[in-house]
């Protein structure tokens, strides 16, 4: 199947393919990550229509313990800016990613295309590239 690629070739192959498993982790991540953003958004809109001496119970593992209004206003208001800065580590990444993927592409597709007639272009790759499209 790809024994009659050059050496570089299969391994350009190879670092696609680790990038599209790469890209599925990060997608599945933040794709949980934004579920647990909304859902703690959800819960502190909720929060402010409740009177602050309603008993509340705050889930710790498998257990509901008694909180206070404030600790757990302040618990979750946490929880959504860790998550806010988390989902946006994962956009960079999933760019990121992205990005090196085009560029792997680009080059395996020159090196295919070439078939050697002007040898490698070394480190910095595409970016000299005709018009392209999608």
């Amino acid at each position: 199947m790809q024994g009659n690629l050059p050496p570089e070739a299969q391994e350009k192959i190879e670092d696609l393919q680790d990038l599209q498993d790469t890209a599925r982790n990060v997608a599945m991540q933040k794709q949980q990550a934004e579920s647990t953003l909304q859902e703690s958004k959800t819960a502190l809109d909720q929060l402010e229509d409740i009177d602050e001496d309603t008993t509340m119970y705050q889930e710790v593992g498998e257990l509901l313990v008694q909180t206070n209004y404030d600790d757990a206003n302040d618990d979750l208001e946490e929880k959504v800016d860790s998550l806010e800065v988390r989902v946006e580590t994962l956009n960079k990444q999933e760019e990121r990613v992205q990005e090196r993927f085009e560029e792997l592409q680009q080059e395996l597709q020159e090196m295919l295309q070439g078939g050697g007639a002007g040898g490698p272009q070394g480190p910095g790759g595409p970016g000299m590239g005709g018009p392209g499209g999608d």
